[in-house]
């Protein structure tokens, strides 16, 4: 599964020269998606010397995979905030996200980078889903975001209701992430990918361990999904999440919809458009779940195919490609000093799907930190006590995370690994040797490793559409050979 963007454009980033190995730099940047590379580019202008490290490649994880919207209003987001926080808390939210897209959409205008100004949509199939519209309209006007109620009729079925915002905007983002990586790079910066951090001791100065070499640093950003450093707990706060998305080319005489549109009945459904070398794609996502807890990752994708087969006849899917995001206990995201990181440790987490404005936000407050500034709505979010809500959420997930490793770990007990190789794409968990083992078959090659999740040790289920073994605690997910690929973990898997 490729995303549409990475296909249309993959970031280049030249040869940085060997790993700079035992150099002492002022920021050390982990994780190259958007909110590591704003960060990166506004320390750069600065003045600062700036390193980023990134375990995969530039966009490879959630910027690389997203939808590309960056609105103001987020489906049921607001409405989401707001019941779970203060009035005060949701304006300093969407203050934060109106500087972010601000911000953002300034950028590419000044480095001529495409993008297109749309409305944006929530919207009801049903009219049980009104009141939830109504909700978040409210939620909407308190926070002085200009949504109204609107008819449609681009779409090619029946809705019960809409909420609109105009003057929103849609991107490509892998054009975004080439724009901010050619930046970093032209201010002095350094970028290494297929660098992973497996370590860091407090400081400053904070020394810092990866797989090419150890740096120090006067401050250390994590910008990578989910935190890789347990300090702060951040795992035990937020539910991971992967949703789907594909492009499709529509027969002759037949656009797709110019709105950006979310559905709030479940299965929810995100569509847009995507100008892409001349044509124009419509893309449609949607059949999210917890990872390693659907049954079927790939029937999902069927599903989305199949539905957007029915609404948008002679659609021909040219992509297909799935995303992790991470949702806060309280539905606001977590950034600033990382607990436990004496004082020189950021953090930057928890975009809950809306990581285009987000994660700028983030990078925004994190660097106004760093370098002595001010904001007022960052100082609201970053030191607001957790909610009564956020707390029964987290002792909720948490208590079903312990019931469901227990289960796990039970039924993995019970069954024997089949000594037959599984079928190509496919993967299954049994015992051997007293512990849980998966064996997968991808590309003809046949494999066994560890199925303990090496961050705190759950057992882990195969992805079928993505031939991945994903951890449902906490939202790992491993090659079929145990490389890491996301998540808390920091470690592979070990060989069988």
């Amino acid at each position: 599964m490729s995303s549409l963007w990475l296909d249309a454009q993959s970031v280049q980033v030249p040869d940085q020269g060997p790993f700079p190995a035992g150099s002492d730099w002022d920021t050390v940047v982990v994780g190259a998606g958007l909110t590591g590379l704003t960060t990166a580019v506004l320390l750069a202008r600065a003045g600062q010397r700036v390193v980023v490290i990134e375990a995969r490649q530039v966009g490879a994880v959630a910027t690389g995979n997203t939808t590309g919207k960056v609105s103001l209003l987020q489906g049921t987001n607001l409405s989401a905030v707001r019941s779970s926080r203060s009035d005060e808390i949701l304006q300093a939210y969407v203050d934060g996200n109106r500087e972010a897209q601000s911000w953002l959409l300034r950028y590419l205008e000044d480095r001529g980078v495409e993008y297109q100004r749309r409305p944006a949509y929530t919207y009801a199939h049903f009219s049980d889903s009104i009141g939830t519209l109504e909700e978040e309209l409210e939620a909407c006007q308190a926070a002085g975001v200009k949504a109204e109620w609107a008819e449609v009729d681009e779409l090619p079925y029946p809705i019960a209701g809409a909420v609109r915002l105009a003057d929103q905007a849609q991107i490509q983002p892998t054009a975004v992430l080439q724009s901010l990586a050619t930046e970093v790079l032209d201010r002095g910066g350094l970028i290494f990918e297929q660098t992973r951090l497996v370590g860091a001791a407090s400081g400053p100065p904070v020394a810092i361990e990866t797989t090419a070499g150890n740096l120090t640093s006067g401050s250390l950003v994590l910008a990578t999904g989910t935190p890789v450093l347990d300090r702060g707990a951040h795992f035990a706060r937020m539910q991971g999440l992967r949703s789907y998305a594909q492009a499709f080319t529509l027969p002759s005489g037949m656009t797709p919809p110019q709105g950006m549109y979310l559905g709030v009945d479940a299965p929810g459904r995100s569509l847009r458009s995507a100008p892409i070398a001349g044509d124009e794609l419509l893309v449609v996502g949607g059949n999210g779940h917890e990872v390693g807890r659907a049954a079927s990752p790939a029937e999902a994708v069927r599903d989305l195919e199949a539905w957007t087969h029915r609404h948008f006849p002679g659609a021909q899917r040219t992509h297909a490609w799935s995303a992790q995001d991470y949702r806060p206990a309280d539905g606001v995201p977590y950034f600033g000093l990382l607990p436990g990181g004496g004082g020189s440790m950021f953090v930057a987490t928890g975009f809950n799907k809306w990581g285009m404005t987000n994660g700028v936000a983030a990078a925004l407050a994190i660097t106004s930190q760093i370098l002595g500034g001010h904001m007022p709505w960052a100082t609201t979010l970053t030191e607001r006590s957790p909610s009564v809500s956020g707390l029964t959420t987290s002792l909720k997930d948490n208590a079903s995370i312990g019931a469901r490793m227990t289960r796990d770990w039970a039924k993995a007990e019970l069954g024997t690994l089949p000594e037959e190789a599984p079928d190509e794409g496919q993967g299954e968990v049994g015992r051997l040797g007293g512990q849980p083992v998966g064996s997968s078959t991808v590309g003809g090659v046949t494999r066994r490793v560890s199925a303990v999740c090496p961050h705190l040790g759950g057992v882990l289920t195969w992805n079928d559409a993505e031939c991945s073994w994903d951890c449902p605690l906490h939202a790992s997910r491993f090659a079929p050979d145990g490389e890491v690929l996301e998540g808390p973990a920091i470690s592979n898997l070990d060989p069988q």
